[in-house]
This record gives structure tokens, sequence and C-alpha cells, in this order.
């Protein structure tokens, strides 16, 4: 049997041991994956295209600091959306919550780094500057405590499982 038609039995049994709102969570959770990997391709398609004008425009030159700017401005718009997606995947196959605090952390953190690689230092007050850098020390900060307790957490289901598995 192929490993989509075992998904798809896979998915038929878990669908009908949801309760209404599981299953109402689930084909939300679906449709934004669909629509997301249709932004996910139709960004990936424009910034190929982008890329390749740069080249026949001859734009590509590491002087050139805004086309650069922009090129990895769109790359991390992608990234930031198939970070999303992943989120979305991981809760239509593991049934877990729609808000994972961890992503949404991490696409703020990515969202924060697209704004500095697109930032004009030039342009901006200083006030704004700071405020940017707290933000990100901020998230850093958040997104370190969040990962230290889901280690702590993982932790302590091994040493539950060893020692309902030695009893």
């Amino acid at each position: 049997m192929s490993s989509m038609r075992k998904e798809i039995l896979e998915a038929g049994r878990t669908w009908s041991t949801l309760t209404i709102y599981g299953r109402f969570e689930h084909a939300i959770a679906f449709i934004l994956t669909v629509l997301i990997a249709i932004v996910v391709v139709s960004a990936t398609w424009y910034l190929a295209t982008a890329v390749i004008e740069l080249i026949v425009v001859g734009e590509v030159n590491p002087a050139n600091q805004g086309a650069f700017q922009r090129i990895f401005g769109m790359i991390l718009i992608v990234l930031i959306a198939l970070e999303f997606e992943h989120s979305l995947l991981v809760v239509l196959a593991r049934h877990e919550s729609i808000v994972r605090l961890r992503t949404v952390i991490v696409v703020a953190m990515l969202a924060m780094v697209r704004k500095f690689i697109v930032l004009d230092l030039h342009s901006i007050p200083t006030d704004e500057l700071l405020a940017l850098s707290a933000a990100i020390l901020a998230l850093g900060i958040v997104h370190w405590l969040v990962r230290d307790q889901d280690r702590r957490q993982e932790q302590q289901q091994r040493q539950a499982n060893s020692v309902s598995s030695i009893g």
C-alpha cells in the first residue's frame, strides 16, 4: 500500500474520533495549509522572477545594497510562510492545539530579522531602532525560556516513561 493511501486512511480514522470542534479546527487548519501553500508558491515565483530580472538587468552587484535587501527580504517572506505552513501541518498530523507558542515566537523573530534586513539605517530614527532591538531581544529571551521549559517537560516525560516501563 502506498504511503499516500496510508495517510488518507489514517486521516479518515482520526477524523471519525474527533469532536465537532476538533473537526472544525482540523478543517480550518487544512484550508489554511492550502492557502499558505498557494502563497508560498506565488512568493517563490515572484522571488525567482525578481532574481532573474536582477541578473538580466545587471543589478546583481555587491555594491547594490538595495537589490540584496529586496532579495533577502523576499526570501524571508517565503521562510515565514513556510514556518506557518509547517506549524499547521504539525497540527494536522499530531492533532495538537492550533496555537503553538514556540512557532509564533519563531515567526515573530523571522519577521523582525526581515525588518532589520530591509531597514534603511540612514532614514530610521534612533528611538525606533532601539525599540526594534528591544523587541527582538525580548523575543529571543521568551524563545529561550519556552525552549528551556519544553526541554524540562520532555525530560520529565522520558523519566516517567522509563519508570512506567520498569514497573
